[in-house]
Order: C-alpha cells, then sequence, then structure tokens
C-alpha cells in the first residue's frame, strides 16, 4: 500500500491551496497571508447552506408531561450545537396539532420539522419522535428511543443519543451531543486531575484524585475505559514517583497499570482502533521511542520508532494501518508531525517545514472519519499557537489555519469527525472551546480553568430502542 505522505518535499516550498476557516470573517485571513512559509494561500471560508429546522413543542402524556419541555430544550441545544442547522424553537404550543399543516410550516420557513412526545414507561420514559420533511410534505423518519427517569444521572446522555439520531436521519453521518471529554485540569495545590464534561457543557466532573500529576487521558474505542499517564505512587518504590501508563474502566471502577518493562518514562497513550493495543511512547531509559503493548493478552511489547530523538504523542489513523506522531528527529528543539505505518517503519514529514523557518508542531490527533490530523503550532520561533489541520490525503500539501487569536493548544475530534475541542488561552484565562472545521464558528465549553490535554470520546450511545450505553 502506498505511504498517504509518501514523496513530501520536506526542504522546498509547499506548492497547494490552503483553504482557510476563520473565525470572525476575511479580516483575519488578509492579516495573516504569509503565516505559513513557502504555501500559496487559496480559498478562504466558505459558508455552507444550513437548513431550518423547526421544533415544535413536545407535548408529555402517562407521566412524561413535566419533563417533556427540558428533553425539548436539550435536544435544541444539541442540534444548535451540531453547526448543521438554523433552529426554529421557542414557538407557541398552538401550533401542536393531531396533523402536521405542511404549508403553515413551509411559509415559516422550515425546511425540516421535528415533534416529540414524551410518554411515561416504568420507572422512566419513552421519547416518540417524528422527522418531518416539510419540502415533500411528509413524515421522513419515526423513532422510539428510552429515557431514564429525570433524576438519573444518565437522563441527558439518553437524550443526547435522540439528537445524534436526527442528524443520522438527515445526513446520515454520526453526531457528536452523545459523547464526553475527558481533560487534565491544574489545582491550586499544584496537581492535576482528570476531569469529564459532556459535549454541551453539563455534567462537568472530578475522575481522579490522585494528588499527584495526571494527565493525557485516551477513551477507548468503545468508550468504557480511559489510558492516561500519572505520577502517583504505584506501590513499587522502583517506579514510585515516576509517569507511568494506567487504564481506569469506567463501568467497574478498576484500575490497572501498564507494566513498566523498560527503563524511562511512559508518556502519551492511545488506542488503536481494535481496542485492544494500547500505544505510547518511552522517553529516557535504554531505548526511547514509540511503543505497543497487547492489553487484551497482557503482554508482548512491540518497538514501532526511535532513537536519539524522542518520538511521542502517537494517534491512529480509522482504519489502524498509519500513525501519526510527534518528533524532534530533525536536530533541533522544534518538533514536528510524522506519519508511519502502524507497524513501525520510515516515517514522513506532515507539518509544514522549511529549512531555517522550522515552525513548532505538536499534539496530533487524526480523525475519526478521515484522512485529516489535526495539531497546533505556531510558523516561526516565536508567537502564538493556533489550530491547524493537514490533509494526509493529499500528501499533507493541504492545510487549514482553524484559529487567528490567542493562543490554542492540544486539538481533539468530535466522533462526528467535524468538530475539534482545544485548550484555547485569551486575556480572560484559559478553558475549553470547541471549533466546527466546516463552518468556522466556535463556543465555549468551559471557561476560566488551567485545563491540558482534552480528548474527546466516542459516541456513547446507539440509535434506538437496545442500543443505548451509557456511560457514568
Amino acid at each position: 500500500m502506498r505511504h498517504p505522505v509518501r514523496h513530501l518535499l520536506v526542504t522546498g516550498p509547499i506548492v497547494a491551496g490552503l483553504l482557510v476557516t476563520v473565525l470572525g470573517g476575511g479580516h483575519a485571513a488578509a492579516q495573516q497571508l504569509d503565516s505559513i512559509p513557502g504555501v500559496t494561500l487559496g480559498l478562504l471560508y466558505e459558508a455552507e447552506f444550513q437548513p431550518a429546522l423547526a421544533i415544535q413543542p413536545f407535548s408529555g402524556r402517562l407521566g412524561g408531561e413535566s419533563a417533556a419541555f427540558e428533553v425539548q430544550g436539550i435536544m435544541a441545544g444539541d442540534l444548535r450545537n451540531s453547526d448543521r442547522f438554523q433552529i426554529i424553537d421557542s414557538l407557541p404550543r398552538t401550533l401542536v396539532g393531531e396533523r402536521v399543516d405542511y404549508q403553515l410550516w413551509d411559509q415559516l420557513g422550515a425546511v425540516w420539522l421535528l415533534s416529540g412526545v414524551l410518554e411515561g414507561a416504568g420507572d422512566g420514559f419513552v421519547l416518540v419522535l417524528e422527522l418531518h420533511d416539510i419540502v415533500y410534505g411528509e413524515v421522513h423518519s419515526r423513532g422510539r428511543f428510552p429515557v431514564p427517569d429525570d433524576l438519573s444521572d444518565d437522563f441527558r446522555m439518553a437524550v443526547h443519543v435522540a439528537s445524534d439520531a436526527i442528524i443520522e436521519w438527515i445526513y446520515q453521518e454520526p453526531g457528536m451531543a452523545a459523547s464526553r471529554i475527558a481533560f487534565s485540569r491544574r489545582l491550586g495545590d499544584g496537581s492535576q486531575e482528570l476531569y469529564l464534561i459532556d459535549s454541551d457543557g453539563e455534567n462537568f466532573r472530578r475522575l481522579t484524585d490522585f494528588g499527584d500529576l495526571t494527565v493525557s487521558p485516551s477513551w477507548s474505542p468503545d468508550g468504557t475505559r480511559i489510558a492516561y499517564t500519572s505520577w502517583k505512587s504505584s506501590g513499587s518504590s522502583e517506579t514510585s514517583g515516576l509517569p507511568r501508563i494506567y487504564e481506569l474502566n469506567l463501568e467497574t471502577g478498576e484500575e490497572r497499570s501498564l507494566p513498566a518493562n523498560r527503563e524511562g518514562d511512559y508518556f502519551t497513550p492511545t488506542y488503536s482502533p481494535n481496542g485492544r493495543d494500547l500505544t505510547f511512547a518511552v522517553t529516557g531509559g535504554n531505548r526511547s521511542g514509540i511503543f505497543r503493548y497487547d492489553w487484551e493478552r497482557n503482554c508482548c511489547l512491540t518497538h514501532l520508532s526511535g532513537g536519539r530523538w524522542d518520538d511521542i504523542s502517537p494517534t491512529y489513523s480509522p482504519d489502524g494501518q498509519w500513525v501519526a506522531f510527534n518528533s524532534n528527529r530533525l536536530g533541533t528543539r522544534y518538533p514536528q508531525i510524522y506519519v508511519m505505518s502502524a507497524e513501525g517503519g520510515e516515517a514522513d514529514l506532515l507539518s509544514p517545514y522549511l529549512h531555517g523557518q522550522e515552525g513548532y508542531y505538536t499534539s496530533p490527533d487524526w480523525s475519526p472519519v478521515a484522512d485529516h490530523v489535526a495539531f497546533h503550532g505556531r510558523v516561526s520561533r516565536r508567537g502564538s499557537y493556533q489550530i491547524l489541520v493537514s490533509d494526509v490525503s493529499d500528501q499533507g500539501r493541504r492545510l487549514r489555519q482553524l484559529t487567528w487569536e490567542g493562543n490554542n493548544e492540544d486539538p481533539s475530534w468530535a466522533p462526528d469527525g467535524r468538530h475539534l475541542v482545544f485548550v484555547g488561552r485569551r486575556d480572560w484565562g484559559t478553558g475549553l472551546m470547541i471549533v466546527d472545521t466546516a463552518t468556522g464558528t466556535y463556543r465555549m465549553l468551559l471557561q476560566g480553568f488551567e485545563v491540558r490535554v482534552p480528548d474527546w470520546s466516542p459516541s456513547l450511545g446507539g440509535y434506538g430502542p437496545g442500543s443505548l450505553r451509557l456511560r457514568p
């Protein structure tokens, strides 16, 4: 198989168009025309069509009346956050009727109409949804979704699953509402602990309490486990206080540690798409580089890359055949992004590079649905960090810059392969921000906390009855 970035010229200019997604319009882009050396700027941000989706006030029956309005509000927020629609909500209840007046909704400018009924069912509810195609005057899709009691911790996540079904029905693409983001937060005593937050900014809560440095969380492909690096005491005098890799099972609360069979510090774990292999970096010791370990068999450490340099932060392609990672193997202090086979071997440069103008590029994350690698970097040896996306299928020659203001670091893809969460640093402080790579819009997810290296989970639920998988 041909290597996705083979034959990329790394010592000459990269001749290609730069698709720039501009946050806040074209003025910022005009000021940044020469921000990437050797790259010819092409198409600027171009708005995509967003159809109007009206949400008819939800009704309730058999005990669902009290929670119907809350369910409607959660879904309206999810669909608005998807950046795919113009949402029409806050409509009068007089528009609720036994029959849908398609002509009326057409006059109101709606392309789609979502109606819902929340029915009581045992200890919880069933959400009955209908998606209407106003243009064709017919019901496009129907579905029934289990929803636990509104006092349950899983109530909101169950509604998010229904929101993602709407995206699937219309676009045949995954949504992102039924997902969570893990990240490290710096506390006042200097320690760092892991936290979780839902995709809509709710359910912000602490995951670890080690009283030490715990960083680099990574979700398993099925969303049941999180691997991370921690300096916490492991009970062994030989490894106590050293960075080691652990895995937390979110369903059972059980933690296990990866054996430290080699000297050195263990960092930046990531799961392969098969869910059984964990790939990570080891620095120092007698053989640094990137290694793979078989969690399922609890054995078989395989060395994939390494040398006199540091290779860290591996991330897999969706098919598991390629790994992007960060390395300073050019012999300077300024790291670059590389791609190699998942079995190791020769690596090719992906980040933009000109001799004498190395730039600084780090923290790669491969899209779960496409050949796109996001990372952060700066063009010169000084300056602010910005979020960039490279198209690996185009030999790394197509590059998009997604942010322009402040410092922006550590991007991670949503399960829809469209949105990115990142650490944004502004005059007001630090927080988690989300950018839509298709429209260039962004929103604040968590503000005013010193956060580090977020990782967006896969989808935590399916579409339809019986497929709901709720996580703590």
